[in-house]
């Protein structure tokens, strides 16, 4: 196999055949083929496998800095993944799932830097603390239950919870300046937190595998068709898109659609029967960013808060750190935007172009059924700069207009499932959509995908390959690369510990489990009343 790039690689590719038999081909070039591509190569490094990106280069969708938020998510912040129950009690089992998950994914990484296959972590990770930062009473006994909840798991018992105004704003003064003083405030906080700058973490993937000459990327390839080859796995209908070359056929053993929003389009036309079940609503992302030093100097945190009444989980507002090659920024948002376009640089018949018989009418009963959402969107297309100046001046009082820009982020395209008896429901996270034989998969879905990517791709391994899976060579190979694949870290805090320890060290990251004695902490052994008392 010969080892190509930019738009002459197919040509190059079929130079020596007619049509050429591959192990796997990835389609898309972000950060889950990436991530799927470097298993795959760690794994069997003399399988065949070419990847086709339909830009100019990989990671320029929604893996992309400037596309995303960043944010290496752990449920350290993220309230939506704590829901308080009908009973009052919060659940944190999918705080404990997603934290496991993200730690997977940072084991993955250090196991690439320690053995020399990406350089220099901290060009796409740093720490950054993660927080939470609500107003008002009800909010403020919300936090207080989950930080007592989260705080029996061994996983988080580094945070820190305050409802001291002093001791807020030396965590986060841009957020405390010019604040009310009688407004009832809570934070916690966990200097664990990580800034992930997906883009650069994806070129850097990309850049490893193709030093192995059994790997071929081909960029300006658009994927136009998939199907079943008759003598077995599939034939991929390619084009060079910039030499704008007759279309040819690729076959392979196994296909990931890796392809973000396009992944939907893309799942259909392999006609599997799986595919029949989905539908997909594109949902922009917009961020108000600013470069001025002298904030970002003064702010060293991703401070999530609250949705608003009835407003869904994707709307959670934030204030963050970034770090994107190199240099520090603010963003705060997200704030939604509408275009029928399943990717940024997609087009504008994107999503009518997704509509069958099969998904038609499971898509407007969620539009029916989920009239908050359809409220949210109306709100935030009909928003002006002022009205989103304001929302930013929730989190930061003396924000100054000026000093901020608007920037349109990647699209995000929600999934619509078709569930037997309950009709379209409207999915939110991840989704892998798998052929029955395991010989395809499509990934849909937004949310914390890239941040659990290790752990998704896992996934997809023990359904698609699960008789290498269960060979012993394949799992040592695995435990080496993920040393709690398979192990509750919930259960096991000696292991949690052990991994923050060794992956902090290699990924250059702060290691922050120690004594939190100087910071206000509240207690479970308390009321709330008296938790409310002793930290005022």
């Amino acid at each position: 196999m010969k080892k190509v790039s930019g738009h002459n690689g197919l040509n190059q590719l079929h130079s020596d055949a007619k049509e050429q038999l591959v192990d796997v081909v990835l389609i898309g070039g972000g950060v889950m083929s990436a991530t799927l591509g470097t298993f795959l190569q760690q794994l069997e490094p003399n399988w065949t496998i070419e990847m086709f990106e339909r830009l100019g280069d990989v990671a320029q969708e929604s893996s992309y800095g400037w596309n995303n938020a960043g944010t290496g998510h752990s449920a350290l912040a993220e309230m939506n993944y704590t829901p308080e129950k009908s009973d009052g009690q919060i659940d944190i089992s999918k705080a404990i799932k997603i934290y496991e998950q993200f730690q997977l994914s940072r084991q993955f990484w250090a196991y690439l830097v320690k053995h020399g296959l990406i350089k220099n972590p901290s060009s796409f990770i740093n720490s950054v603390p993660h927080m939470s930062f609500v107003w008002g009473e009800d909010n403020v006994r919300y936090l207080r239950k989950r930080f007592q909840a989260m705080h029996r798991s061994p996983l988080f018992d580094g945070m820190a919870y305050s409802e001291d105004a002093d001791q807020i704003k030396s965590w986060i003064p841009l957020v405390m300046n010019g604040r009310d003083k009688n407004q009832p405030i809570a934070a916690t906080r966990t200097r664990l937190g990580t800034d992930v700058n997906f883009g650069a973490l994806t070129q850097q993937l990309v850049k490893q595998l193709t030093n192995n000459d059994h790997f071929s990327l081909h960029t300006n390839h658009q994927v136009t068709d998939i199907k079943r080859h008759p003598q077995g796995g599939w034939s991929v209908s390619v084009q060079d898109t910039k030499a704008n070359t007759p279309i040819r056929q690729v076959r392979a053993k196994y296909v990931f659609i890796g392809a973000g929003g396009a992944s939907l389009r893309l799942l259909q036309k392999s006609g599997i029967p799986e595919a029949r079940a989905y539908a997909g609503f594109p949902v922009g992302g917009q961020f108000l960013v600013t470069e001025n030093q002298e904030l970002v100097e003064e702010h060293l945190a991703k401070v999530y808060g609250k949705a608003s009444v009835g407003a869904p989980p994707m709307s959670v507002p934030h204030l963050d750190t970034r770090v994107i090659d190199g240099k520090r920024l603010l963003l705060f948002g997200p704030f939604a935007s509408f275009s029928s376009k399943f990717l940024k640089e997609g087009s504008l018949w994107d999503l009518f172009g997704s509509l069958t018989p099969a998904n038609v009418l499971p898509m407007a009963k969620v539009g029916v059924t989920n009239f908050n959402l359809v409220t949210y969107l109306i709100g935030q297309l009909r928003q002006t700069d002022n009205d989103r100046f304001a929302a930013l001046q929730t989190f930061f009082p003396q924000a100054k207009q000026q000093d901020w820009r608007l920037w349109q982020a990647g699209q995000r395209v929600q999934i619509i499932k078709n569930v037997p008896g309950k009709g379209g429901q409207l999915q939110l996270g991840t989704e892998l959509v798998n052929a029955q034989d395991g010989s395809l998969t499509a990934m849909l879905g937004a949310s914390p995908g890239a941040s659990t990517s290790a752990a998704i791709m896992l996934e997809l391994l023990e359904s698609c390959f699960a008789q290498e899976m269960a060979s012993p060579e394949w799992q040592a190979k695995i435990k080496a690369m993920v040393p709690s694949y398979g192990e509750s870290l919930h259960d096991q805090p000696e292991l949690n510990q052990k991994i923050l320890l060794e992956t902090s060290k290699v990924l250059g990251l702060e290691h922050h489990l120690d004594d939190w004695s100087e910071e206000p902490v509240a207690t479970e052994q308390t009321s709330d009343e008296e938790q409310y008392e002793s930290l005022n």
